[in-house]
């Protein structure tokens, strides 16, 4: 089970009854979707979800996944309006409605004032596409419809590669991650970012409420994969929405941008989810489509962590069989990745950690080990060997119980926590026990360790700086 499943929690699958099967059917991250519910209604969930924690004995992640903010039009006074193509039609506020074309209300000022003539418009998932043809002089904006379709009210709209002065981060967004954190989610997901700074905002709205969990950024338009480096630099985890994204990007771009994110996501070992419509047949059917199959196991080789089911387990009526199903396709994907892999040097930049997880995997499979057993505070250097997908399964031994559920988004890492840490400050000698320890390895076997050490065993270790081979 290396590559990590994260499901979507709804009304299909809210039972205790179902959460346990699903985490048996091998779910690592729940995933509680605020666009639809606030704190309320899921205290329950997490409480069951705590419990078959308890009862598993293992790790189990909750993820937050913030709304954002919603860009929709007004409430039209026609029931719908019939667009063919090459219509013109007028989009501004809703009480100044006095126009005889046809009139779509929109109150989002910011976003107004910012349209300019050759802007792209989209409704309904890209279903209607819109230019802007003028601004005119009392504030209106001119569109000219590129397609035929129709308008009802309360449509999505989205400026495909346009950026805009909306934060990511709506008043009812700070109020939930507060609820959220109180609840004690294990990480947050924020929608609708577009730069570094709303990771920053993020990041310091957690702190400032005494908290330290991992940000979880969805990359669901242009202007984010445009910064993506930067966003890199400050986001924990990086979600691809395909959904949104492929509004925001013509359909036939989407497979290449995928790739190119998970690229960028694997060359610096931030774990990648890819989210969207990945099994949606099983909503009603209790097997997936070829094209289905194909697309989870191609997420698995382009180099994903994770991979995300949403209406599938929230409102599906086969959420289980949908989680198994996912688990049979990513084993034959991940074999299939496994298969005649090759370890390439990290780059000259990576830098040291980079180059002992890197060494760290070709010990293992030089001496045919059984097990990486990396110990890290911050679980840092696990990330790190995950990105070089050994075939061997990776121990992640950490003391932290943030980073215990945080490297439950990283690829063929299991997280071990490590109780009453003071009793032995050796990072090595914690790593020698848990082998020793471990059923999974047997006597004359081997593990390659991976942790920080230094010579005074009293000190704390910063970092790794060892690698070692240890046979039980």
């Amino acid at each position: 089970m290396k590559t990590k499943i994260v499901a979507t929690i709804g009304p299909a699958s809210n039972s205790k009854e179902k959460l346990e099967q699903l985490a048996e059917a091998g779910v690592s991250v729940f995933r509680l979707n605020f666009s639809h519910g606030g704190a309320a209604d899921f205290v329950t969930i997490i409480r069951h979800i705590r419990e078959i924690e308890a009862t598993l004995k293992r790790p189990i992640t909750i993820m937050q996944d913030l709304s954002g903010p919603k860009i929709r039009l007004g409430v039209l006074r026609e029931t719908t309006i019939s667009v063919s193509k090459g219509m013109h039609l007028l989009l501004g506020p809703s009480d100044k409605h006095t126009s005889t074309m046809p009139y779509l209300p929109f109150d989002h000022s910011v976003i107004l004032e910012s349209l300019e003539p050759g802007d792209r418009m989209v409704l309904a998932d890209g279903g209607l596409q819109f230019v802007v043809r003028e601004r005119r002089s009392d504030g209106l904006v001119l569109l000219e419809a590129d397609n035929a379709g129709i308008v009802t009210s309360r449509k999505g709209l989205a400026l495909p590669g346009k950026a805009t002065k909306v934060s990511a981060l709506t008043d009812k967004d700070k109020k939930d991650l507060a609820d959220g954190l109180r609840l004690g989610v294990d990480a947050v997901a924020i929608s609708y970012v577009q730069t570094a700074q709303d990771v920053r905002e993020a990041k310091e709205l957690i702190a400032a409420a005494g908290k330290r969990v991992p940000v979880v950024v969805k990359l669901e338009r242009q202007s984010a994969v445009d910064n993506l480096q930067e966003i890199l630099e400050e986001t924990d985890v990086v979600m691809v929405a395909r959904g949104d994204l492929g509004v925001e990007c013509p359909l036939p771009h989407l497979p290449a941008l995928q790739k190119h994110i998970i690229s960028a996501c694997n060359k610096v070992s931030k774990p990648v989810i890819v989210a969207t419509q990945m099994l949606l047949s099983m909503v009603n059917s209790p097997a997936p489509t070829r094209a289905e199959t194909t697309d989870v196991a191609n997420a698995v080789l382009d180099g994903a962590d994770c991979v995300m089911l949403s209406e599938e387990t929230a409102m599906g009526n086969f959420p289980v069989e949908t989680v198994r199903y996912m688990r049979m396709i990513t084993g034959e994907a991940e074999r299939l990745l496994l298969l005649n892999h090759k370890f390439e040097e990290p780059d000259s930049d990576k830098g040291i950690p980079g180059f002992l997880a890197y060494s760290a995997c070709l010990l293992a499979n030089k001496t045919d080990a059984k097990a990486i057993v990396s110990h890290s505070v911050s679980g840092s250097s696990a990330r790190q060997v995950s990105s070089r997908r050994p075939p061997q399964p990776i121990y992640a031994l950490t003391p932290d119980p943030v980073s215990i559920k945080a490297l439950n988004f990283v690829w063929g890492v299991e997280p071990v926590f490590v109780e009453n840490p003071d009793e032995d400050p050796s990072h090595l000698n914690r790593a020698e026990k848990f082998i020793q320890d471990c059923p999974m390895i047997a006597l004359d076997e081997c593990a390659v360790i991976t942790a920080g050490q230094v010579q005074n065993s009293s000190s704390t270790p910063r970092g790794t700086n060892l690698v070692k081979i240890y046979w039980k």
